[in-house]
């Protein structure tokens, strides 16, 4: 009996634990099956699923964190949680592309600012210290980030270069990422413009593309002047000026109408006469086009037009009435048809003035009197200096009323021009020679209009030559550096013995260095001293330090912009000459004169240590920047 139970509990145990199992089983297959649909359906095909009786086991390679959580969040929703084991791994981060890092600075009256995304190797305090320095005590405002992510190839180099431009614009906004830098400033002249943009225009960092947009407020003019001429020589602008853009483009197709296919330097200026100048300018134009030649001259609201000799009477008369009636209100118009020359103005009285490309002025011709002679001379000697003026000038009788007027606004033109040669005659003026001043012709067709009126006849052609631009002809770095060293050939700057005190011999050789100094304007030049080795190796660094910052007082004193020049003294090291010998130790006691350039960017470096003014730590880079020294004692 006992046994028969026994097995009939046995049995039933059995049955059971098959039906466990069978249970068990059943429902980790709708597990598994429903968390592999609930994945698929969400776009995670790189998972796979895996059944171990009530657990869910998740496995494959996520492509970020936030994919693999969502996957095991899908998973959950389907079964418990605990019973979901996550076996996931996630793609290697490092194969994320960094951002792009950029700067925006905005300088002005209310200090500097700044915004963007920087690589976590940046030094903060070198680059918040040189902001500083620019700033010059105002506000500086710093709110960029950083990512730490590799630097790329070119940032320290655009960055550097955007710190340079940023201390010469006190008014910009400058925007720097690691392949270009965008300049976009406010300069108080149109002449501070063009220096700027010479000066940002050196020594451009490789690999860095450069745009610069640097305005300038427009010249007040007085009198608002225009001349437009058309002979046997073409159709020409003597002075061109606009008040707008819309005035300007309507001025150009007027004249292209006429025949004019050139280059236009026309200057947009205040103090225009009326709204309407570019509507009158261009129609007075074409009035010059529709004689087929002639002069106009349009001087705030007077027009001046003389027509071409052998008009007809009834042409002209057409043309100037139509003009007339055309122009706008506040214009007036005078025209004149001139007649053809009789024999008694061929043989005609003449002024002559020539300048040299020297400086030396000539003055031959007629004056009416003694006392028009002495002004003549006068006026020159106040113009071109007393000690280059040469008179050859002779008073005679029955000149022209206006002579003396004519002559001396001759002479004032001739100021304009670096070299040329004025001619003077009862008739007409002529002006031609070269200069260092793109807006020359137009200034001085604006003195001559201004001087001897509107009806005025003359002539000017004069040419701009960029060499003799005060602005555009400044050295470039390398070249201020060569000059030095020309200066310096066979020239040393000596000392007293064992002193730092400059010797009488040597100022004459600093006057030089000077005025190359002067014309190059604020550059990085190192200041390096070098002794023999006569002496302790301390002793010698001091005195070289010594005599390189005595010579660096010297360029102050002489009014040298020396703000961005370092004094270093290198001692006995780097020596150019054998110490055994005289004149090596001779050669050896020197002063040289390099750039300091940037230093090259090394890979493996961590931090932005360009962004601080380069300092050397080795003697051997006032002889090896890439600008070569220019030597001295």
């Amino acid at each position: 009996m006992i046994f028969t139970r026994l097995v009939v509990f046995a049995a039933a145990a059995a049955v059971a634990l098959v039906a466990a199992q069978a249970t068990v089983s059943q429902v980790e297959q709708r597990s598994v099956l429903a968390v592999q649909e609930t994945l698929l359906d969400q776009g995670h095909e790189w998972a796979s699923v895996l059944g171990d009786g009530l657990q869910v086991i998740l496995e494959g390679e996520a492509p970020t964190e936030a994919v693999r959580f969502r996957a095991i969040s899908a998973a959950g929703g389907q079964v418990d949680a605990s019973r979901v084991i996550d076996n996931l791994s996630v793609r290697d981060s490092a194969k994320i592309v960094a951002p792009e890092f950029a700067i925006e600075i905005l300088r002005n009256n209310a200090g500097v600012s700044l915004i963007g995304l920087i690589p976590a190797s940046t030094d903060r305090e070198v680059l918040t210290n040189r902001i500083q320095n620019i700033a010059d005590g105002l506000p500086v405002t710093d709110l960029l980030e950083s990512g730490d992510y590799p630097e790329p190839e070119n940032w320290r180099a655009a960055v550097n270069y955007s710190l340079r431009a940023l201390g010469l614009l006190n008014k910009s906004k400058i925007s720097v990422n690691a392949d270009r830098v965008i300049v976009n400033a406010i300069s108080d002249s149109p002449e501070e413009k063009r220096q700027l943009e010479i000066e940002l225009a050196r020594n451009t960092p490789n690999g860095v593309r450069l745009a610069v947009d640097i305005s300038a407020p427009r010249p007040v003019i007085s009198p608002f002047t225009t001349r437009f001429i058309l002979d046997e020589e073409g159709p020409r602008f003597v002075a061109c000026t606009a008040d707008t853009d819309a005035a300007l483009t309507q001025i150009l197709v007027a004249a292209s109408k006429a025949g004019f296919q050139e280059r236009a330097t026309c200057v947009l200026a205040l103090g225009a006469p009326s709204q309407t100048w570019g509507e009158a300018v261009a129609l007075a134009i074409t009035a010059v086009g529709d004689l087929e030649g002639g002069t106009v001259t349009i001087s705030d609201t007077d027009v001046t037009l003389i027509a071409p000799i052998g008009t007809s009477q009834s042409r002209f008369d057409d043309i100037v009435g139509r003009l007339e009636n055309t122009l706008p209100d506040a214009f007036a118009i005078s025209a004149e048809l001139p007649t053809l020359p009789d024999e008694t103005t061929l043989a005609l009285p003449q002024f002559t003035a020539t300048r040299s490309p020297e400086g030396q002025v000539q003055l031959r011709g007629r004056v009416p009197d003694q006392i028009t002679n002495s002004v003549v001379e006068n006026f020159a000697n106040a113009k071109f200096g007393q000690r280059n003026v040469t008179m050859g000038t002779r008073v005679a009788d029955g000149l022209p009323n206006g002579w003396s007027v004519r002559v001396l606004a001759g002479l004032e033109a001739l100021s304009e021009l670096s070299n040329g040669a004025v001619n003077v005659e009862p008739n007409t003026l002529l002006v031609r020679g070269n200069t260092g001043n793109l807006d020359a012709s137009a200034a001085i067709a604006r003195l001559l209009i201004d001087k001897l009126g509107q009806a005025a006849d003359f002539e000017i052609d004069v040419t701009y030559v960029e060499a003799l631009d005060p602005i555009a002809g400044i050295p470039t770095p390398l070249e201020c550096i060569a000059q030095i060293i020309a200066a310096t050939e066979g020239r040393k700057i000596t000392f007293d013995p064992g002193s730092a005190d400059l010797t009488a011999a040597t100022q004459p050789v600093l006057d030089d260095i000077a005025e190359i100094l002067k014309i190059c304007g604020d550059l990085p030049i190192r200041v390096s001293g070098f002794t023999d080795s006569q002496g302790r190796e301390v002793m010698n660094q001091q005195l070289s330090q010594e005599r390189a910052d005595a010579v660096l007082s010297a360029l102050g004193a002489r009014r040298v912009p020396v703000s961005t020049f370092q004094s270093i003294g290198f001692g006995e090291e780097t020596p150019i000459a054998d110490n055994a010998t005289e004149d090596g130790r001779e050669a050896n006691r020197r002063i040289e004169f390099s750039l300091i350039l940037p230093e090259p960017v090394i890979e493996e470096t961590s931090t932005l240590d360009e962004i601080a003014e380069p300092a050397p730590s080795e003697p051997t880079d006032a002889g090896t920047d890439d600008a070569p020294p220019a030597e001295s004692e």
